[in-house]
């Protein structure tokens, strides 16, 4: 079994190749949410070098074990992570704030040893996962995002509040932004789109 979807992108990561002289590629490095928007890349970010790595479900043990083949392996200038609400929901096992930090500082180590500049991103708002229903992951969120607020401040990283521009009173998503309550629609994505640029445009100047 391919537990950490290490075979998922194996063959696209080949055929990338390296970057061409003057690219700063971007790398978005997921879940689900990753996944589901990488399709809108072309539409939302026209013109610009960034990939989408992405697998639905995945928790950030899985995600740690293959950073470096998708994610490092692919010369990026910068990488964009967007993970830990699947470790909330115990996708692989009961998980705590800690075990979900250590790997993303994990994947932050491992990427600033590379050269490569770290984006953080919020989780996004949930009120309840609709698969496994009744965790109240709301606060859950809103704590592990206040570490990351402050491990990114204090470690060179840019931190990205996808959070504050799409919580509602409930600590989660309005159907609109997400029909499931975790998945952001299109129209999400838009409201995502421009906060990951200013991002990626602070990692870049740094």
């Amino acid at each position: 079994q391919d537990w950490a979807g290490l075979n998922r992108y194996r063959a696209a990561n080949a055929a990338l190749g390296a970057p061409k002289p003057g690219e700063r590629r971007v790398v978005f490095f997921g879940n689900s949410i990753t996944e589901g928007w990488a399709p809108l890349f072309a539409a939302q970010f026209p013109g610009k070098p960034y990939i989408g790595r992405g697998i639905s479900g995945q928790t950030t043990p899985q995600m740690l074990i293959r950073f470096r083949q998708d994610a490092v392996a692919l010369q990026p200038a910068i990488v964009v992570i967007l993970a830990g609400t699947n470790d909330i929901a115990g996708n692989t096992g009961p998980s705590t704030q800690a075990m979900i930090a250590d790997n993303l500082m994990g994947m932050v180590e491992i990427a600033q040893a590379n050269g490569i500049r770290v984006v953080l991103s919020s989780v996004l708002p949930v009120s309840d996962y609709p698969w496994k229903p009744g965790l109240e992951p709301g606060p859950k969120i809103v704590a592990l995002n206040a570490w990351m607020r402050e491990y990114a401040a204090s470690h060179h990283a840019v931190y990205l509040d996808y959070h504050s521009a799409m919580v509602n009173e409930k600590l989660g998503l309005n159907a609109d932004l997400a029909a499931d309550g975790v998945h952001p629609t299109e129209k999400g994505y838009r409201v995502m789109a421009p906060l990951a640029e200013a991002a990626i445009a602070a990692a870049l100047r740094r």
